[in-house]
């Protein structure tokens, strides 16, 4: 599962912007996901679960944002 987390942080800046979009955040809510079961942060694994619901809706600009701006999803991530 470490594999899967170094390999979302490696991602070239065009592609983290491409999974920002409303129906590929979910990429980023399953690396959430990993990555907070790997560290063991409970705040990373809620996070994780809500951007699945809320992805499509509101959540994939937090993260267009982020990226934007810290060349990563979130800085929680």
């Amino acid at each position: 599962m470490k594999d899967l987390v170094k390999a979302f942080d490696e991602l070239p800046y065009i592609a983290k912007l491409l999974l920002c979009l409303p129906v590929l955040n979910i990429a980023w809510a399953i690396y959430r996901i990993v990555k907070g079961a790997t560290t063991n942060n409970v705040v990373m694994l809620v996070a994780g679960i809500v951007w699945i619901f809320f992805g499509c809706f509101i959540t994939w600009l937090v993260d267009l944002v982020c990226v934007i701006l810290y060349k990563k999803p979130t800085v929680l991530a």
